[in-house]
């Protein structure tokens, strides 16, 4: 077995037994494992609430019966219309609200009537109602027929794209971009925590085996760059472990949870997805997590003990932050100039490109360009590293990032 792999080998054994990443992965799947059944850990805490109680009291001639539907947080008492035993119900909380509902000049008029205000969700779910009745009783005004009433509601606007751009490669739809800009959001969050994790993991490896000692025996006998590019593979290959344990997980809750509505959820984003477009995605996905792992093994050759790594770390972990509130931002308006200056940046183009090629109409140069800006970055940055790496890696000084380069340089120059 060749050094390479001897080194390789021993990083990725010995890390994914320790307890730092199996406690990493299980917070992961924990996380995820919330998402996906928050309401049923809701319920758990909520589900001895009882329903709000609400009369209905409707003054009008319109039948607005078939719009005020009980449900789980909800019970409508119709019909009512004594107004002043409901409100002594109301003082004595037997009834948690009252809607009375008047004509006033030709519109619907509601009046909710509480002792207890009524919980935010609650609120807003009566509202919709009462904004849909009005509605519906400004249509029965109009003295249609009830086909006539049902055609006016039930209308909906048939929506076509025209693109008089012959050189177009074609307009996203509505559901396109929004499968684009999930998906986009999740490869960004991916980036983001991944990013979090094995950065600092790199960088503290080889602080450790420096502050004490170890690289200088090791050297001996293995070369600095195999050591480099061993460390960067053993990390990369325990990232992609993890990133594959946390996608079993999901797919495993996809198929088998809530019957299956996650699974068919997700087959309809996928479905709206191109071959190219996930091509991109993952390769800016591996790419970006690469180059950082490149920047972190440096990183790592120039602290002089562990104690130190966090301080070296410091401006990689601001730049992916503000390539995540970036990409944040951007999920209300893809189309930005900020979005757009960022999506060729290197260090933040994995998050904000993938959203671009999703969610907007790009040609398809533009990812390429910033594709090939990437993967350049890689190069100049591997060459680099692996040079300076030689170099730095038995170098001891004190002082922030560019003191630490500056002794480097002039200690073995």
């Amino acid at each position: 077995m060749s050094k390479f792999n001897l080194l390789m080998k021993q990083l990725y054994t010995s890390k994914i037994k320790s307890k730092s990443f199996v406690v990493m992965t299980v917070i992961y799947i924990l996380g995820m494992s919330v998402a996906v059944f928050w309401s049923d850990i809701k319920e758990l805490f909520t589900g001895d609430d009882q329903a709000q109680q609400i009369a209905i009291v409707n003054e009008t001639t319109a039948d607005l019966s078939s719009l005020f539907v009980s449900n789980g947080d909800m019970e409508f008492i119709q019909n009512e219309s004594n107004i002043s035993e409901l409100e002594k119900k109301v003082k004595d909380e037997k009834l948690d609200a009252i809607v009375k509902i008047t004509d006033q000049d030709g519109q619907l008029h509601a009046e909710i009537t509480t002792f207890t205000p009524l919980k935010l969700n609650d609120q807003g779910a009566i509202n919709s109602i009462l904004q849909l009745a009005g509605q519906n009783y400004a249509v029965q005004q109009l003295s249609l027929t009830p086909d006539q009433a049902a055609q006016i509601m039930d209308a909906k606007t048939i929506i076509t794209d025209k693109n008089l751009n012959t050189e177009s490669t074609g307009g996203k739809s509505e559901e396109e971009k929004q499968s684009g800009q999930f998906v986009s959001y999740a490869v960004g969050i991916l980036i983001y925590f991944f990013i979090s994790t094995f950065l600092s993991m790199i960088t503290t490896e080889i602080a450790t085996e420096k502050g004490s000692r170890a690289m200088e025996m090791l050297l001996v006998s293995v070369k600095p760059a195999t050591h480099f590019k061993a460390k960067i593979a053993g990390v990369l290959l325990l990232a992609l472990t993890q990133m594959g344990i946390i996608i079993v997980v999901f797919l495993i809750y996809a198929k088998f949870a809530k019957n299956g509505v996650i699974w068919d959820m997700a087959a309809s984003i996928v479905s709206e997805l191109s071959i190219g477009y996930v091509i991109y995605a993952v390769l800016f996905l591996l790419l970006t997590i690469i180059l950082y792992l490149i920047v972190g093994a440096l990183f790592g050759s120039l602290v002089s003990k562990v104690e130190e790594a966090g301080q070296v770390l410091m401006p990689a972990m601001m730049i992916t932050l503000i390539g995540f509130y970036v990409m944040l931002s951007g999920m209300g308006n893809p189309d930005t100039m900020i979005i757009k200056i960022f999506s060729y940046i290197p260090f933040t183009s994995g998050m904000i490109m993938p959203m671009r090629i999703g969610a907007t109409d790009i040609g398809v140069m533009v990812p390429l360009l910033s594709l090939g800006i990437l993967i350049a970055t890689i190069i100049v940055a591997y060459l680099f590293s692996i040079s300076f790496y030689k170099r730095s890696v038995l170098t001891y000084s004190s002082g922030g990032v560019i003191q630490k380069i500056k002794t480097v340089l002039k200690v073995t120059t």
